[in-house]
C-alpha cells in the first residue's frame, strides 16, 4: 500500500471520510458529530493520510494535537474490499510513526463497542483503555484507548 499525506479536504480524503460517516450511521444510527476542522489535520498540529492500492484510495486516518503532548487519531477507515489484508495495521503504524516524528509522546483515540474490529486492532497494537474523553465520553458504547510512543 502506498500511503500519502493529503489535506483533510482532499477529494480522496473527503470520499473516505464520507464513507466512514456512513459506516457510523449503519452501526450507531448517526454520523460522528465530533467537531473537526481542516486546519487541525495540517502540519504541524496534525496530519491526514490516505492509503492507495493500485492507485485507488482504500484507507484513511489522521491525527490532531491533543493535550499533554499527545495526538488524537480520527477517521481511521478501510474500505470493505481491502479489509482483512493488513491495511488498517499499516495505516495505524504510519500514523504512529508520523506522530512520533512530529514530537508526540502518546496517541489517544475514541471508538465504540459496535466497532469490534477496531477494538481488536488497537488492543493487539499495545493500546490500553484510558479514561473517557471527547463528545461521546459519557456514552456506555464509547471506548477510549491510548498508547505511549517509544522514545529513542
Amino acid at each position: 500500500m502506498e500511503i500519502r499525506i493529503v489535506a483533510f479536504d482532499h477529494p480522496d480524503a473527503a470520499k473516505l471520510t464520507a464513507e466512514v460517516q456512513q459506516e457510523y450511521v449503519r452501526r450507531y444510527g448517526n454520523e460522528d458529530e465530533t467537531p473537526v476542522a481542516v486546519a487541525e489535520f495540517a502540519p504541524p498540529q496534525g496530519l491526514f493520510l490516505v492509503g492507495y492500492l493500485d492507485g485507488v484510495p482504500v484507507a484513511s486516518g489522521g491525527w490532531r494535537t491533543h493535550e499533554g503532548g499527545a495526538v488524537e487519531l480520527k477517521r481511521m477507515y478501510v474500505v470493505k474490499s481491502a479489509r482483512g489484508r493488513g491495511v488498517a495495521r499499516a495505516m495505524l503504524a504510519e500514523l504512529e510513526r508520523t506522530a512520533q516524528a512530529a514530537g508526540a509522546v502518546r496517541v489517544v483515540l475514541e471508538t465504540g463497542t459496535k466497532q469490534p474490529e477496531a477494538i481488536a486492532l488497537y488492543l493487539s497494537s499495545d493500546y490500553h483503555e484510558i479514561p473517557a474523553f471527547g463528545l461521546y465520553g459519557d456514552l456506555v458504547e464509547s471506548r477510549c484507548y491510548g498508547k505511549n510512543l517509544a522514545r529513542d
